[in-house]
């Protein structure tokens, strides 16, 4: 796969599972798109009603409480979409359509590693056209409270450092700081699950949401242990599942970023928050295109081989 060109998937690959917050059934299929397509859903299964599209960029979010929800004037289209927009971006993939029958992604596992095993299993394409990135120019940020989010310049890709703050035993502080390739993505990211508290379910019940969730896909974590019988896949599970939520929130810039994030006691709004304070302003980014990349170069690497592009800051 050559880092400098565009890519899709070779072929459609489907899932099915609940929604952990409508606790409905859905099935999603992920499709192959042509160049510059980007990465669009196309909610299906509408009693009486057309089908609708959305291209997966900023303009489309309209709500980030427990998830990022998508949409258009007409409402909501598709919630808890930050799962599988982190696998598509955390491989590479710059252009797919993901149809789902439902309002709400499955959960699965509570991981984004289910989506990755799907577009393992039927591979990456490269495409003729060259891929184009958003570079951060310079620092953006936003704050609420003590949760503080900045993305800045940064010039080997994407890098995420997230850290987490939980008055918790089992928690604490965390810290993760990583280079988002496609290696790094499935070994260290991916796996990663959603995580709440006992104390909360009664709350969040009553509130309508997570009533998919389960132990089989969320970690769920009493006063003193961890209830899954498994434990959890990795010694700071928690501050990497936040990890894997920024790298899906910040898909939505419709291209993949050059920068680094850097979130503080964040979440779905916050990741929102910092990405729109970069996209309202021009002067803080800018497109660039791959020049001639040489075969064997890593996708961090890809900044290197970077020439501006010839046209106005417009990613709409």
């Amino acid at each position: 796969m050559r880092a400098g060109r565009q890519t899709t998937l070779r072929d459609q690959t489907a899932l099915s599972g609940v929604g952990v917050h409508s606790g409905l059934p859905v099935t999603v299929t992920l499709q192959p798109a042509d160049a510059s397509t980007g990465i669009r859903f196309i909610r299906t299964g509408l009693k009486g009603r057309r089908e609708r599209e959305i291209r997966a960029d900023i303009h489309s979010v309209t709500a980030t409480e427990f998830a990022t929800v998508l949409g258009d004037a007409s409402g909501p289209l598709v919630s808890t979409a930050e799962h599988v927009l982190a696998a598509l971006r955390g491989l590479g993939v710059d252009n797919a359509v993901v149809e789902v029958d439902g309002p709400e992604m499955p959960i699965m596992d509570g991981s984004a590693a289910p989506f990755v095993a799907a577009i393992d299993q039927v591979g990456i394409r490269t495409l003729d056209q060259p891929r184009r990135f958003i570079r951060v120019l310079k620092p953006v940020r936003a704050a609420f409270g003590e949760s503080v989010g900045e993305l800045r310049p940064y010039g080997r890709g994407l890098r995420i450092e997230t850290e987490i703050a939980f008055d918790h035993p089992l928690i604490g502080r965390q810290t993760v700081a990583l280079d988002c390739t496609p290696d790094v993505f499935r070994r260290d990211i991916a796996r990663a699950r959603t995580f709440g508290f006992m104390r909360d379910v009664s709350k969040l019940w009553s509130a309508g949401y997570a009533l998919g969730a389960s132990l089989e896909n969320t970690v769920v974590i009493s006063d003193s242990r961890v209830l899954n019988p498994e434990g959890t896949r990795y010694s700071d599970e928690f501050v990497r599942h936040k990890a894997l939520d920024a790298i899906g929130d910040l898909a939505l810039a419709g291209l993949p970023l050059l920068g680094a994030y850097r979130s503080v006691r964040g979440g779905h709004k916050l990741n929102y928050a910092v990405l729109s304070a970069l996209m309202a302003d021009q002067s803080a980014w800018t497109l660039v295109e791959a020049d001639t990349v040489r075969p064997g170069r890593g996708h961090a690497d890809v900044a290197t081989g970077l020439v501006a592009a010839a046209y106005a800051p417009d990613v709409s």
